[in-house]
């Protein structure tokens, strides 16, 4: 079934009103009519519905809320903190790990980054139609931010306000995901950071770990950096729902 956003004030007690792109993409693409059904989410309080058509003009779909879904959200909010890699690979780490659950995504500017972040706006911009694609796609409550480019500094400010912060390092030989996480059941958000694909220069490993930053293998094999955070996101999903 179909997921669309709406603004806060598109949305009362009983109806939802859609308009623009998605009412184009309602009326002219999927040709819905009236007593159709799909969900609709508002962006303000993260609450989705079951709506149905009650009618059509030329330009706004009017729908009724028939019952309000259960969220589809993680119970702990996890953010990606991504070493900017090549080409599109960000693309797919937006992609999948907004699939995932991500909550927010946030690229860094490493030593062993190859990729500068020219055109920031734009890519920024495309890069939060692909999030809202991937919320729609998998039916989240939420669609993630995608925040301006930091650098190592600023990211290692930021992470002191997270219950917890791992690292995801390929030497790292004593601690693996799993066993923080289950250590951490109680924390109410995280914050993963995954190094480009030249990994995290060993001076950045150690500034991380002097603030308290856990460090923590994925596995016995070198996952490159798009699969390191899908396979992060997907560990997180198990330990805290599955």
């Amino acid at each position: 079934m179909y997921n669309f956003f709406v603004n806060d004030e598109q949305i009362t007690k009983n109806q939802a009103i859609i308009v623009g792109e998605d009412y184009n993409h309602i009326v002219n693409v999927l040709r819905f009519t009236c007593g159709q059904k799909f969900y609709v989410c508002n962006k303000k309080n993260s609450k989705s519905y079951l709506a149905q058509i009650a009618s059509i003009d030329s330009k706004k779909v009017i729908c009724n809320l028939v019952s309000q879904n259960e969220s589809t959200e993680l119970k702990v909010d996890v953010d990606i903190f991504q070493g900017i890699p090549k080409s599109d690979k960000m693309d797919l780490i937006i992609q999948k790990c907004t699939e995932l659950g991500a909550k927010n995504f946030f690229p860094v500017e490493m030593k062993n980054c190859v990729m500068k972040l020219n055109n920031e706006e734009k890519k920024i911009e495309r890069w939060q139609k692909i999030a809202e694609a991937s919320s729609k796609q998998s039916k989240r409550n939420i669609i993630p931010t995608i925040n301006r480019k930091l650098s190592f500094e600023e990211m290692t400010k930021r992470l002191m306000k997270y219950d917890i912060a791992i690292v995801a390092y390929e030497n790292e030989k004593k601690e693996n995901l799993k066993q923080i996480l289950q250590k951490n059941k109680n924390v109410e958000s995280i914050a993963i950071i995954i190094g480009p694909e030249g990994g995290i220069d060993e001076r950045e490993y150690s500034t991380l770990c002097s603030v308290g930053v856990k460090s923590a293998t994925l596995g016995k094999r070198i996952l490159r950096t798009e699969t390191a955070s899908i396979a992060a996101l997907s560990m997180i999903n198990y330990e805290f729902e599955l």
